[in-house]
């Protein structure tokens, strides 16, 4: 089935690619000039073409280049840039007010997102929620409530996990460059334990899912004791550290053990939520019900906002007053998740997410057939990715050549990501409003990427003794 962009997105943008200019255009290295000079080195960007318009799958930069988005802001834009019902919402909210502070005059939007989470996250029980700015504000308060809940205080991440750049969120997250790097000290009783990586597991796939269990429970018992244990958090297929999905039914065994040792499940699926990976959530894929679940990113087609949904009874054990802040659940940024949940449902979009994957794998499969590079493909939905390597047998990282990738696809007006722990995956995050069409001439750019990327320079040819 073909699928296009509603009719008030292509009167917004026309949904094709344009190239007017080499990217980025003078106007946007102009401008990313001045921004050179006044924002901070840290915040850096990773194609700098400047965006004045965006819908459906295009964004638009100032010099009138249309580029394809695989991105989506890193997974926000899932509903799409501009998407109409959330505009609708937003300008309405606008026009009404724009803050007021929920925990000092409360306003509808923010309840009617609160029910929306605990009707739409795995479970049937009885659920409460509370809203937050970002992902990261997110997953710290969901592990103040694990530890005020329990009164214990360690908690348990994996390997190759990202869940944020605050302080706390930072000990959770794995990776040093540049996540973690000269930030420390960071914040105590938390600890690590492997993942479930099959395609990098010791001794093959094949045992991956046992093992990394036993590994687990093993490095709990003897290095924190599971008395001790507050929450243990986990992405279910994780984000930054390379989109890496764990063996079938190895997560709902974590949530099990959790369960039988009085321990707080939290699933953190703020990459992986939102119809992204062909379910409404990643931990509805296996039926895994986690006792707190963190949201951002997808929930508001955009604009900042994010939650913690949980078991009422752990919800409701923090006093009055301990969670919250100044912004959380702004409600301009509740009409939008209304508008994005409205336009989830109404479009279907698990399935269209799950319509992308069909369209996606056999592309990336016929694409690993003839580059031996590519070691894996893995991911679900529209959440996918493929991890490069120099040396097939020994798996050896090839970061270099995700790089090369990604910068041709750039030049080729392919917005387009990397990621993981060694900088090897290439990751694709299409918004699920992207046509058919542009998701197939994207396919085809990639496929140039990497002819390009594997095409040595002609220096390094060998001369014609003909």
């Amino acid at each position: 089935m073909t699928h296009t962009v509603e009719h008030a997105v292509e009167n917004t943008v026309e949904q094709r690619r344009i190239l007017n200019t080499a990217i980025p255009g003078p106007k946007s290295a102009e401008l990313h000039a001045r921004k050179n000079a006044a924002v901070s080195v840290g915040v850096s960007t990773g194609l700098p073409i400047y965006v004045e318009r965006a819908a459906g799958g295009i964004l638009v930069d100032i010099d009138g280049n249309q580029l394809i988005d695989f991105g989506s802001g890193i997974a926000v834009t899932t509903v799409g840039n501009a998407a109409p019902r959330v505009v609708e919402r937003v300008q309405q909210q606008v026009a009404d007010f724009t803050h007021t502070c929920f925990m000092v005059t409360p306003y509808a939007e923010y309840v009617e997102v609160c029910e929306a989470l605990n009707e739409l996250t795995p479970g049937d029980h009885d659920k409460r929620s509370a809203l937050f700015n970002s992902g990261a504000e997110a997953v710290e308060n969901a592990v103040k409530i694990a530890r005020h809940a329990t009164g214990r205080q360690a908690i348990v991440a994996f390997d190759h996990a990202y869940h944020g750049r605050t302080n706390l969120t930072m000990a959770l997250t794995a990776k040093s460059m540049p996540y973690k790097h000269g930030f420390g000290p960071f914040a105590n009783e938390i600890y690590r334990v492997p993942m479930a990586y099959p395609y990098r597991w010791p001794t093959g796939p094949e045992n991956c899912a046992d093992e990394a269990f036993d590994q687990f429970v093993s490095a709990v018992h003897a290095q924190i004791g599971e008395a001790n244990v507050a929450a243990v958090i986990i992405e279910p297929i994780q984000g930054e550290g390379g989109f890496i999905v764990p063996p079938s039914g190895w997560l709902a065994r974590i949530a099990d053990w959790c369960a039988a040792n009085d321990i707080l499940f939290i699933a953190d699926e703020i990459q992986s939520g939102f119809c992204r990976t062909g379910d409404w959530f990643a931990c509805d894929y296996e039926g895994v019900v986690p006792d707190l679940i963190t949201t951002a990113k997808g929930i508001a087609g955009g604009l900042p906002l994010a939650a913690v949904t949980g078991r009422a009874e752990l919800m409701d054990a923090v006093h009055p007053g301990g969670l919250g802040g100044t912004y959380g659940g702004n409600p301009v940024a509740c009409a939008a998740a209304l508008g994005a949940i409205e336009t989830m449902k109404a479009e279907d979009l698990p399935r269209r997410a799950r319509e992308i994957e069909a369209i996606m794998m056999p592309r990336l499969q016929a694409l690993a057939e003839k580059y031996p590079a590519i070691g894996e493909i893995r991911g679900r939905g529209a959440m996918l990715a493929v991890e490069l390597v120099s040396d097939p047998v020994a798996k050896t990282p090839d970061a270099a050549l995700a790089a090369a990738v990604n910068k041709a696809c750039h030049a080729a007006g392919l917005v387009t990501l990397t990621a993981g722990t060694f900088g090897n995956v290439f990751r694709f995050l299409p918004p699920l409003a992207i046509s058919d069409g542009l998701l197939n001439e994207g396919l085809d750019i990639l496929e140039q990427a990497f002819a390009v990327a594997h095409t040595p320079p002609a220096a390094d040819k060998q001369p014609d003794t003909d």
